[in-house]
């Protein structure tokens, strides 16, 4: 089962471990158990009972109420005994494996389709992972094992036993059933058919419903459900994807996606028409692409932007929200990955009064939040600062943004001609697309702004050669390009799990070419994987950069005919560090690794 290979945490039986009675956890004697294992005092014990709110012992999981007690743990000195903890030990006292619910990898459908919510809850189980022979079923209720005979011989395949979190597990029993209800109950309802826009095979099946309406009940609550789950996840973007047969959702969490759900297409269009409602979008309008955006708060209290964008398919539209947590988006310069020569860099080229600076990459580098981070730095109460953008990821108080819109010719070019007018002391253009754009940039640079824009390019010297084949003359970059910055973003290491992993000659070699030698002081690190990063081995993500200051040397090199080659060779000579020299300090440093750099670099000359 997938599920197993992906999130198992796998724990002995603990050696002269209590082995407590079967039936239900009663309160008294798990205490005693871990007084037994040394994890309690007996004073601690005395503490343990039954809150006065509880009518019966059983209301309440016994680890739930001792966890709620910080009681100090007695092998760990300076700790509080947590639930986790109590959970883990829970499995060793069992001889079962200890489990931590990944719901990115639940088969919500399938594993809520093998018993009842009431028996799930009644219970205390619930099923994981389906496969042809074998069922993975968590359980916080390791020797209450009634309903193994009747699940068995409901599902004719084996059972294999997980322990898990009390509260993990109470509260995905009730998002998964309730979410799976919600799905039956939209795909099931006697709802009046709709026109929409048919699917590029429409399969025609009478009396059967062909639209679910998108105020309805049941969409709203899986909206809501999807829309918590991603923040919770860390997900950057939501894909809500049409199929014929079957809808699916998933999500893109450090770079990577990961399928989360499955939905009818009736669901998954009303589901769409609803996320369309939020964001202000036409609902009517199913053959033209659309871009809104929804502001919401999380569940900790913090604002939470999305940008949607959808677009017509052979099944229906699609549709893409793009999260922007405004604590994750707008870090300050150091946060970003920046070594302290870089950052030093950086802050002079943006500090200086007039020019261009530029920051390249593909999409989904980072060049927004390395864009609105050094705005924010910026933007001081006794300068102007303006945007034009493509749309606007993220609302940011401390500056004025105007949205590009080409059904009134509002594009980037005549954007930046409008701010010229409104006084600017900086202006951030989106994205340079076209000659048009270009001119206006260069004219509001030698015009005394500074201009910070992104190009789409492989690295740094490559800008330059981008605008000179839009045509912008060689002698306007010369005279208003400041500096480019390049940039990727790669997953870096977990920190929970990662153990120390030396390279070999031959692995630096693939990173840094023929007869480089790694960083001095190298300590490479490798993943392991555990429950924190979803034994992926890596957790959150970091910026490589190669900063490209345009010395007078460097500009005297600008020319129609440029020689890209001879070009890198010479700012390599004035100090300039790659991106592959910037990935290999990273690596050396132990936060990321030679194969996920290598991914996202460009390819070596």
């Amino acid at each position: 089962m997938e599920y197993r290979q992906g999130s198992e945490s796998t724990a002995a039986p603990g050696r002269g471990a209590p082995r407590l009675p079967p039936g239900r956890l009663s309160l008294e004697r798990v205490a005693a158990a871990l007084a037994e294992d040394g994890l309690i005092g007996p004073d601690d014990v005395k503490r343990v009972q039954l809150p006065a709110g509880a009518r019966h012992a059983s209301d309440v999981h016994p680890l739930v109420l001792i966890a709620n007690l910080k009681l100090a743990s007695g092998q760990t000195p300076g700790t509080d005994l947590g639930l986790e903890r109590l959970s883990e030990w829970l499995a060793q006292v069992t001889g079962l494996r200890y489990l931590r619910i990944d719901p990115t990898r639940v088969d919500v459908p399938a594993a809520t389709a093998v018993v009842s919510h009431a028996y799930a809850r009644r219970h205390r189980i619930l099923p994981l992972a389906v496969s042809a022979d074998r069922v993975l079923i968590a359980t916080s209720e390791p020797n209450d094992l009634d309903w193994l005979p009747d699940v068995r011989h409901l599902t004719r395949r084996e059972i294999e036993l997980a322990v898990v979190n009390p509260l993990d597990l109470h509260r995905y029993t009730m998002e998964f059933f309730g979410v799976t209800r919600s799905v039956r109950g939209a795909r099931d309802g006697n709802r009046e058919q709709n026109t929409g826009m048919p699917s590029f095979e429409q399969l025609v099946e009478l009396g059967r419903v062909g639209e679910v309406g998108a105020d309805d009940h049941h969409i709203v609550h899986i909206v809501d459900w999807l829309l918590q789950y991603a923040n919770e996840q860390r997900a950057s973007d939501i894909h809500l994807e049409p199929r014929r047969d079957i809808g699916r959702v998933r999500f893109r969490i450090d770079g990577v996606m990961h399928k989360v759900f499955e939905m009818p297409p009736p669901v998954m269009n009303a589901v769409v028409s609803r996320i369309k409602v939020l964001g202000r979008m036409d609902l009517a309008e199913r053959r033209r692409p659309q871009d809104g955006r929804i502001k919401t708060r999380s569940p900790g209290g913090r604002e939470v932007e999305m940008r949607l964008s959808t677009m017509p398919t052979a099944f229906g539209e699609k549709c893409v929200a793009r999260l922007f947590d405004p604590d994750t988006a707008l870090k300050s310069i150091d946060q970003l990955g920046f070594s302290a020569q870089e950052s030093a860099g950086w802050n002079d080229l943006v500090q200086r009064p007039h020019g261009i600076v530029l920051v390249t990459g593909p999409t989904g580098s980072g060049k927004t939040t390395t864009l609105y981070s050094t705005l924010k730095q910026l933007a001081t109460p006794d300068v102007n600062v303006c945007s034009v953008e493509d749309p606007i990821e993220m609302i940011a108080p401390e500056f004025n943004q105007m949205q590009v819109q080409p059904s009134i010719d509002l594009d980037f070019a005549s954007g930046v001609r409008t701010l010229l007018r409104q006084d600017p002391d900086i202006i951030m253009i989106g994205e340079i697309r076209d000659l048009e754009t270009a001119q206006m940039a260069v004219q509001a640079a030698l015009t005394g702004h500074l201009v910070l824009s992104t190009l789409h390019t492989n690295d740094a010297a490559s800008a330059i050669t981008r605008l000179l084949d839009l045509g912008v003359p060689h002698y306007l970059v010369a005279s208003t390009l400041n500096g480019v910055l390049a940039q990727r973003l790669v997953r870096t290491l977990c920190p929970h799990c990662k153990r120390p992993g030396p390279l070999g000659e031959a692995e630096w070699q693939t990173l840094l070419g023929i007869g480089q030698a790694p960083p001095s002081g190298a300590g490479a690190q490798a993943p392991v994987g555990c429950l924190e990063c979803r034994r992926t081995g890596y957790l959150g993500r970091v910026g490589l950069y190669e900063l490209l200051p345009i010395t007078p040397a460097l500009r005297r090199m600008i020319r129609p005919d440029l020689d890209l080659a001879a070009f890198n060779r010479a700012a390599a000579a004035e100090g300039v560090r790659s991106l592959r020299v910037a990935a290999a300090e990273k690596v050396a440093l132990g936060l990321t690794t030679i194969p996920e750099v290598v991914s996202v670099l460009p390819p070596q000359e």
